[in-house]
């Protein structure tokens, strides 16, 4: 296959892939745009962009296809060319890849603002006055060290439930596609549990809260 065989493939490649972008970005509500507006969805190495829509992933890709047709027609090594080929198939699976889980980033976008709100509101609602009674705050934490174990523990899961998913997404670049739907089913299910482990956290806070508030109200 000679040079303009290959830049040809890339621009027909490339000019597919944009018809399919086209179709998710019209799809996208209002609200999923505005909800995803700060959402990082690729690697920086890989792409400059942010949000739900994957339109200017495309004007990126065709900058890298023109900027290898520039190298072809150079002095360049072969190892350049071929590092070159495999970044800008890189992006079009990643491009793939979005096309494809921008229902479950939406749902961890939803779940990560809900949480966010109820740590927002939380904050409103606690009562930060010092007590200046050191003894009784040491025999606060002495009495509760099980329930602030208990929350390292749920936000220790929620670490691993994130590198689950991440590790479950990248999967998709190579899966086929008779086990693309469980393998989304199953990033859905390790979403759910995300969930429950975030609001376990959130009960566990408000245990905390609870076991301490007597001591502060004694104080006040």
């Amino acid at each position: 296959m000679n040079n303009s065989d290959v830049i040809r493939r890339l621009r027909q490649q490339l000019q597919q892939l944009e018809q399919e972008v086209l179709q998710h970005d019209s799809r996208l509500p209002a609200s999923q745009k505005k909800l995803m507006q700060d959402t990082e969805r690729f690697n920086e190495q890989l792409f400059y962009q942010s949000g739900a829509q994957l339109g200017p992933c495309i004007m990126q890709i065709s900058n890298s296809i023109a900027h290898l047709e520039k190298m072809l027609k150079g002095n360049i090594s072969n190892g350049t060319i071929m590092l070159a080929c495999e970044q800008i198939q890189d992006r079009f699976t990643a491009v793939k890849r979005a096309l494809s889980t921008t229902d479950i980033d939406v749902k961890a976008a939803q779940q990560t603002k809900a949480s966010r709100i109820a740590k927002a509101k939380k904050r409103r609602q606690q009562s930060h006055s010092d007590s200046g009674f050191d003894w009784i705050a040491a025999g606060v934490m002495h009495n509760s060290h099980q329930l602030y174990d208990e929350l390292k523990k749920h936000h220790n899961w929620v670490l691993k439930f994130e590198q689950k998913i991440e590790s479950l997404q990248s999967q998709l670049e190579s899966c086929h596609s008779a086990d693309k739907i469980a393998l989304q089913n199953e990033i859905l299910l390790v979403h759910r549990r995300l969930g429950k482990c975030r609001k376990a956290i959130s009960y566990i806070e408000d245990r905390i809260q609870a076991f301490e508030r007597p001591y502060k109200s004694y104080n006040r």
